[in-house]
């Protein structure tokens, strides 16, 4: 199922001014806040009226302007979680439930049943509950907490085949369950893509109001040191070594290096505690001529950002070509950096 959006709509104090378009799976409106992330998800669901453009899902026009379509919002059969508490308060989770589907008309594909839904989100002791009314619950969350919810909102997409505009400013919820990633800037789409190639662009994830740029790598889990925590994982350019404790051998991932924990040596480190040393050669320089610099080290078929102060890349006398080690601590690589992709297509090596 696609989704087709080209809309503008003029809000104090910018202009919303998207396109962009996402295949089926998890689409990702990534962005700091007060970017306009909500209102392109308000116009989707009809409940923000843009002043031209078009919306499309999967062939169905749910607004144009210059042909006068404007589906309203209860006929566009789209789901949303709020912030803030859109449950009514006198009914318990069953009725609750019970109320959007009766909205819920037949599709091609079929849709789920009231027993599929509770069996997918693994609430059927809380039916008889009265709703537990949260606002932004994920931002309020540990890591590990929202290491137990994420995976139920990939599970409903797996399933249910339901595509999913997920809104968020937070790196490592996108990592875990997003296919498409769109940078939204002042109103605009900054860039769109893959989530690896997006998040492999430090430029695009600074712009986006995230300070900890770096690398996506794709690995897969070659086996586990109970002795010590630490899970050894192959990519296309080595192997890292991550403490990491509950990953299983045969596991696809993506692991986020951040830019500002990797070091870089012009000769190979002897007698220290890192675990991740890899031969690699200098690809760009960022100098902006600003007292940090981003260095693109290609290691292998795969890039590892580092950030290092401009002091430094004088020091080390690097550029393009350059031949490095570069060098990332095992717990640098912290578990809500590394999210499941057993779902996705095989990746890596």
């Amino acid at each position: 199922m696609t989704l087709l959006v080209d809309i503008r709509k003029t809000l104090s104090p910018f202009v919303i001014d998207v396109r962009f378009g996402s295949p089926d799976g998890v689409t990702a409106l990534f962005g700091k806040s007060g970017a306009g992330k909500t209102s392109i998800v308000q116009a989707l669901a009809g409940l923000l009226t843009p002043d031209s453009g078009r919306i499309e899902i999967d062939g169905e026009t749910l607004y144009d302007s210059a042909g006068g379509i404007d589906v309203p919002p209860e006929d566009r059969r789209i789901g949303y979680v709020f912030q803030d508490a859109r449950l009514f308060p006198h009914m318990n989770v069953r009725r609750n439930l019970e109320y959007g589907s009766r909205r819920n008309r037949p599709t091609a594909t079929g849709n789920p049943s009231f027993a599929d839904v509770v069996d997918v989100l693994d609430i059927g002791d809380l039916l008889a509950r009265q709703p537990l009314l949260m606002a932004e619950p994920l931002a309020a969350l540990d890591a590990d907490r929202k290491w137990e919810i994420i995976p139920f909102i990939d599970r409903i997409r797996r399933e249910f085949r339901t595509p999913i505009v997920y809104v968020s400013h937070a790196v490592d919820e996108i990592l875990q369950i997003a296919d498409t990633m769109v940078v939204i800037v002042d109103g605009g789409v900054a860039a769109a893509g893959p989530v690896d190639d997006i998040m492999n662009r430090p430029d695009l994830v600074r712009a986006a109001g995230d300070g900890n740029a770096g690398s996506v790598i794709p690995v897969r889990v070659e086996r586990f040191d109970d002795a010590y925590g630490i899970a050894a994982l192959s990519f296309d350019g080595g192997e890292f070594q991550v403490a990491a404790p509950g990953l299983k051998s045969g596991d696809r991932l993506r692991i986020r290096v951040r830019a500002r924990d990797v070091s870089l040596a012009t000769s190979r480190p002897r007698d220290v505690s890192v675990l991740n040393i890899f031969d690699g050669i200098v690809g760009t320089v960022s100098d902006g001529g600003q007292p940090q610099v981003d260095i693109s080290v290609k290691v292998g078929g795969a890039v590892i950002w580092s950030q290092i102060t401009r002091k430094s890349l004088d020091e080390l006398g690097l550029s393009a070509g350059s031949k490095v080690f570069a060098m990332v601590k095992a717990v640098a690589i912290d578990r809500p950096a590394v999210g499941p992709q057993n779902n996705r297509p095989a990746v890596g090596p």
